[in-house]
């Protein structure tokens, strides 16, 4: 039988019914169509696949089960190496990272390395497979880890099989980081996938203190010292919001993507008024930047009444950084994209509201030191659009709180902290951070990689310590 060169189609819900509500939009494979994308994959004897995943997951190995049906092995091969793999399924970049490498994809579609992964990891989730929690030796060693975001998390996992106690403190009321209070339930289902993964977790004996902001609570020093831990994780993610400092950001109606999204996602505001989070949507949504952040509040304000959403980018769509499954949603769902188009002032009324986003045309210049071509703008090409709302999604940055109160901890000049890439160690013994706040804002995955690596490094450290 002639090999197929594309991909198996994701089911996933009409584009005209899903703009309306928050249901997940990818529905997933079916056994059979999970069996004959697995068959696609030629079991290469050097895999490259494996290079492109942060997380090091025995690609395939996982993928032969599959063909043969064996999908609680497949399973098994998974978790040997990602503790999340029903959330990397869904988010990750696969494009960028393991199906890039895909020998199929020279010629063809790559193999759905990620949608087989959503499958394995959802039939077991649905399978409500027993978790053995971890007996602990007497003597165990404590960890401590800042921050139950992505990175978090797979260090806690780690560290937890290698015996350790771990607990993690979290400053907000819920556990996740980034996947409860960014990612959208259309995405990320939060009660049917990120709860069950974080509930595996404390199983195994990982401890989450909530509403526990390190730098007031403890300080990392009083953590180690005062505490017991004898090794500390810094994963407190790139949570601080940056805006363009143009006139107007101070109106009401202008937004941080991060303060929208986190009042829909983790604070409900979706679900008004069953959950009591206001959420002022207008009719006319402007989100200015590309990255999957503008695209998941655009694609937000649209499920939450806006009539017109557009996204505002200053380059071309060849140069948009979000992932292509999230641009291609957008665009099937109505979202009105203004390319090569730059915010320049946000325009109110006479009660201090949003009326208007000022923008100015550009056009494409000579590459940047990021290898994209600068934008240029068009002198005397600036026009209005008439907008209500105005959502900022353009980066965002560290929050300092854990890098001022811990002073003999070197960062960098964005206020990162300097880690080692391969270890995480800081210029703190003892001490070790990964993830966006090493980084800056970057994926999940690359965040569970930087987890994975600070785990090994910690376990080495305590044993010669």
């Amino acid at each position: 039988m002639a090999l197929q060169m594309t991909k198996h189609a994701m089911p996933e819900q009409d584009a005209q019914v899903r703009a309306h509500n928050f249901d997940e939009v990818a529905l997933g494979y079916d056994e059979e169509t999970a069996i004959a994308e697995a068959n696609r994959c030629l079991s290469c004897p050097n895999p490259r696949c494996v290079q492109g995943c942060p997380v090091q997951i025995d690609i395939p190995g996982f993928i032969s089960k599959m063909k043969t049906g064996d999908f609680d092995g497949a399973i098994g091969v998974i978790n040997e190496s990602n503790a999340l793999p029903a959330i990397c399924g869904r988010v990750c970049p696969q494009e960028n990272q393991c199906e890039m490498h895909c020998v199929l994809g020279i010629k063809g579609e790559p193999v759905a390395i990620g949608r087989l992964e959503r499958f394995a990891a959802d039939r077991a989730l649905a399978a409500k497979n027993e978790v053995k929690p971890i007996t602990y030796a007497a003597d165990a060693k404590k960890v401590a880890i800042i921050g139950s975001g992505p990175a978090g998390l797979s260090a806690a996992g780690e560290l937890a099989k290698m015996g350790y106690k771990v607990t993690i403190f979290e400053a907000l009321h819920k556990a996740g980081g980034v996947l409860s209070y960014g990612i959208p339930e259309f995405r990320l289902p939060k009660e049917k996938v990120v709860k069950v993964e974080i509930d595996n977790l404390k199983k195994l004996g990982v401890e989450i203190e909530f509403n526990s902001v390190i730098g007031k609570l403890y300080t990392v020093d009083e953590l180690m010292e005062e505490e017991g831990f004898s090794a500390v994780f810094i994963a407190t993610g790139a949570g601080l919001p940056s805006f363009m400092h143009i006139a107007g950001e101070n109106l009401n109606g202008v937004y941080s993507a991060n303060e929208f999204l986190t009042r829909c996602n983790l604070m409900k505001a979706y679900k008004f008024p069953e959950y009591h989070t206001p959420l002022k949507v207008g009719k006319n949504v402007a989100v200015i930047g590309g990255g999957n952040v503008a695209m998941d509040a655009a694609r937000t304000s649209l499920r939450l009444g806006a009539e017109h959403v557009y996204i505002v980018y200053r380059r071309s769509e060849k140069e948009l950084p979000a992932r292509l499954e999230e641009v291609h949603h957008a665009k099937a769902e109505g979202i009105d994209f203004k390319l090569l188009n730059n915010p320049v002032e946000i325009l109110g009324d006479d009660n201090g509201n949003v009326e208007k986003l000022r923008c100015i045309k550009m056009e494409l210049g000579e590459p940047d030191d990021s290898g994209r071509r600068r934008p240029v703008a068009v002198a005397g090409s600036e026009f209005n659009l008439d907008v209500d709302t105005v959502i900022v999604a353009i980066g965002q940055g560290p929050n300092p709180l854990v890098q001022s109160t811990t002073p003999d901890m070197q960062t960098n000049k964005r206020g990162n902290i300097v880690a080692d890439e391969e270890t995480g160690a800081t210029s703190k013994p003892g001490v070790f951070a990964g993830g966006d706040i090493v980084t800056g804002a970057a994926t999940v995955i690359l965040a569970m990689g930087a987890g994975k690596k600070a785990a090994a490094a910690i376990d080495e450290y305590l044993k010669n310590k």
